[in-house]
């Protein structure tokens, strides 16, 4: 990985990764997380909903089917009104390539690479904390999913990290959606230069430092509206509630996990995706 592509192989990913594939000709990302045995966990919008925001994530339901993948029985579970999913790995890429996405990375590289959700500042938990809280939520759910604040990569931040964001009616921890948030706040930001100068180069250079100065202020490594928080308190944290009866919904969690990586897939503390 470089600064121009996180892009990997298949065989080099490990259990806990963070992962993402590119849709839409590079329009915008899916991103999950890898649990072994060719498996990813990942954060979908449910198939009623009928937002206009849906356009970004309707592909994912193509990798949702059971009965379209000769592969693995069990691709596509999920519980009933929930949008986290377990897929297959070539389900989730949908025929596109495969990326890791990069942790603990340097303000300088951050800066660097100048599209967002490809990397973080924040420092990855453990594989094996990272799998459990992608599972544990694959029976809970991860509430209700919203392409700014609650979205895909955010889902695979939490379970990379624990952290949430104390502001829920602020941006979430998304850096793809806080680059497309703050393009157009840095063009506008940077109007008023355009009576000092001139030159077109010294104006997108303005631009161009206050969209990456934007970025790196919403990063989840650098955010201090955000708080770690243990998976298992997540239901009240998410909204996970009955509006009927105004209770936490019980969800019954399985005796042992859906899957376990295999023997040559052992989870390694010294991965940075």
């Amino acid at each position: 990985m470089g600064l121009l592509s996180n892009r990997v192989e298949k065989a080099e990913i490990q259990p806990g990764d963070h992962i993402y594939t590119w849709r839409a000709v590079y329009t915008y990302s899916h991103h999950g997380i890898y649990v072994g045995g060719n498996k990813v966990v990942h954060f979908t919008r449910k198939k009623d909903s009928s937002d206009m925001d849906s356009s970004f994530d309707s592909s994912d339901f193509s990798s949702m089917a059971p009965s379209t993948c000769p592969t693995f029985p069990d691709c596509g579970f999920k519980q009933p009104n929930s949008g986290v999913v377990l897929t297959c790995l070539d389900c989730f890429l949908d025929n596109g390539s495969l990326y890791c996405f990069e942790y603990g990375v340097p303000p300088s590289v951050f800066v660097a690479k100048l599209r967002g959700g490809t990397c973080t500042t924040a420092a990855s938990d453990l594989p094996e904390t990272v799998i459990h809280r992608a599972m544990y939520l694959l029976q809970i759910g991860f509430g209700n999913y919203d392409v700014f604040q609650n979205n895909c990569e955010d889902f695979a931040l939490y379970c990379k990290t624990g952290l949430l964001t104390l502001d829920k009616a602020g941006p979430g921890k998304s850096g793809q959606a806080s680059a497309f948030i703050n393009v157009p706040l840095a063009a506008v930001l940077s109007s008023p230069f355009k009576l000092f100068m001139a030159s077109p180069v010294g104006m997108a250079t303005v631009t161009a430092g206050m969209y990456c100065a934007g970025r790196y202020m919403t990063d989840i490594g650098v955010r201090k509206d955000v708080i770690k928080i243990e998976v298992e308190d997540m239901a009240a944290n998410l909204d996970l509630t009955d509006p009927e009866k105004n209770e936490v919904t019980e969800v019954a969690l399985p005796a042992e996990p859906l899957l376990l990586p295999t023997e040559n897939e052992s989870p390694s503390s010294k991965r940075i995706c």
